[in-house]
C-alpha cells in the first residue's frame, strides 16, 4: 500500500474516533452502529450473486456499562491502528489481542481474541477500510500460486519481480497478506485451478499440470483465507481468467467452493471485494463417485444435515447442485480428491481434469 493510501486509511480511522467526540459536544450519548452479524441478517443478493448484510443494525452505545466498554476498546484500538499506520508497521490479529494487555486502562483490554477480531471487523464495516489496509494480518495462511504468471510485489524491502514458475521452487509463490500490493505484469495462463488440499496440489505440480495446461494452481489450504480469495478474484477480473474450484466430494468442501464463488457469512461486508461468482465447481462430484467407483467413506449424521441444509441454501439452488446433492444423499457416500489415485497417480492430470475442463468449456 502506498504512503498516500496509508494516510487515507489513518484519516478515516481518526474521523471515526472524532465522531464520538462530536456526539459528546452535541450532548448525545456516544454510539456506533454496525450491521447485525447473524445468519438472520445475511441476504443472498440475486443480482450480484454474493452474500450481503441486511438492514438490521446493532448499536454500540455508552448508555450501558457494557456498551461503554465496547466503545472504549474501539477508541484504544483506533489509536493503536492509527499509530501503526503512521509508523508503517504491521501486526497480526493475535498480537493485537496480547498488545491490549499493555494498555493503561484495564477496561480497554480484550477478554479473548474473538472479541478483538470482532472489533476489527466492526471497524472495517464502519470506516470502509479493510483490515489489510489497517496493516493487520491473520496468522500466516501459507497459500500459494504455481503457474505462468509474472508479477511485481511491493515489499518492505522494495519492489521485486517474480515469475510464479521460473523464480520459485515446487512450493510456489506465497500469497501475501494484502494481494492489492501486487501488480500483474504478464501471464501465459489459460485458467485458474483453485485446489483444496496440499496433497492434490503437490500431485498436480509434480505431474507438470501447470506447465502442460497453462494453469495457475492456487492452493486454498482448506477454507481459503481472505488473501487467497482476493487474489483469485483479481486474477479473474483483471486478467479475464476462468476460475475453477477443485475440492473433495463432501458438503464441507462444497462450502469451500461457495466461499470462493459467493462469499461467506463472516465476511459478508466484503463479498464484492473477495467473491468470484463466475467460479465453477470441478469436483469431486457425487456423480464421479459412482462413475469411477472411487474409494469412499460413509456420510456421517453431520454430513447428511449439512447436505440437507445446502438444498435450502440459495448458493446451491440450481439444477446441477440439487441433482448432485440428492445423489449423494442417495448413495450415502463421500470421497476425497486423493481417491482418484485408485486409478493411478497420473489419472487426475491425464484424464479426470482434462475431461472435466473440456466438458465445462474451459478449454
Amino acid at each position: 500500500m502506498s504512503a498516500d493510501n496509508d494516510e487515507q486509511a489513518r484519516e478515516q480511522l481518526i474521523d471515526l474516533a472524532a465522531q464520538f467526540y462530536d456526539q459528546f459536544e452535541l450532548g448525545e450519548i456516544p454510539h456506533m452502529s454496525v450491521p447485525t452479524r447473524t445468519k438472520a441478517n445475511i441476504e443472498y443478493d440475486e443480482d450480484k450473486k454474493v452474500w450481503v448484510y441486511g438492514d438490521r443494525e446493532s448499536t454500540r452505545s455508552a448508555n450501558s456499562v457494557r456498551g461503554a466498554r465496547k466503545l472504549l476498546k474501539a477508541v484504544y484500538t483506533i489509536e493503536f491502528l492509527a499509530n501503526q499506520l503512521e509508523q508503517d508497521r504491521s501486526s497480526t490479529l493475535r498480537e493485537l489481542y496480547y498488545l491490549s494487555e499493555s494498555w493503561d486502562n484495564d477496561e480497554a483490554q480484550f477478554g479473548d481474541q474473538d472479541e478483538s477480531n470482532q472489533l476489527v471487523e466492526d471497524l472495517e464495516i464502519v470506516s470502509g477500510v479493510t483490515r489489510e489496509d489497517f496493516h493487520m494480518r491473520p496468522e500466516e495462511s501459507g497459500a500459494t500460486i504455481m503457474g505462468p504468471l509474472h508479477l511485481r510485489e511491493q515489499t518492505r524491502r522494495g519492489e521485486r519481480e517474480i515469475h510464479c514458475q521460473k523464480d520459485v521452487g515446487e512450493g510456489g509463490y506465497q500469497i501475501p497478506n494484502n494481494p492489492d500490493t501486487i501488480e500483474f505484469l504478464d501471464n501465459d495462463a489459460d485458467f485458474i485451478l483453485a485446489v483444496e488440499t496440499g496433497g492434490m496440489r503437490d500431485r498436480l505440480v509434480e505431474n507438470g499440470f501447470d506447465d502442460e495446461y497453462n494453469a495457475l494452481i492456487v492452493h486454498l489450504k482448506g477454507q481459503p483465507a481472505r488473501a487467497t480469495r482476493r487474489i483469485t478474484k483479481r486474477l479473474h477480473d483483471e486478467l479475464d481468467l476462468p476460475v475453477t474450484v477443485f475440492t473433495d466430494g463432501d458438503p464441507w468442501s462444497y462450502r469451500i467452493y461457495g466461499s470462493v464463488a459467493y462469499g461467506s457469512i463472516k465476511s459478508a461486508h466484503l463479498s464484492e471485494y473477495l467473491a468470484t461468482p463466475e467460479a465453477k465447481f470441478i469436483g469431486i462430484q457425487p456423480a464421479d463417485i459412482v462413475e469411477y467407483d472411487l474409494p469412499t467413506d460413509p456420510l456421517s449424521d453431520s454430513d447428511v444435515n449439512a447436505l440437507e441444509s445446502e438444498l435450502d441454501d440459495p448458493r446451491f439452488q440450481t439444477d446441477y447442485w440439487e441433482e448432485q446433492i440428492e445423489l449423494q444423499l442417495e448413495i450415502e457416500k463421500k470421497s476425497e480428491q486423493q481417491s482418484l489415485a485408485a486409478r493411478g497417480l497420473d489419472f487426475v492430470t491425464d484424464t479426470y481434469l482434462p475431461e472435466r475442463l473440456d466438458e465445462m468449456g474451459v478449454f
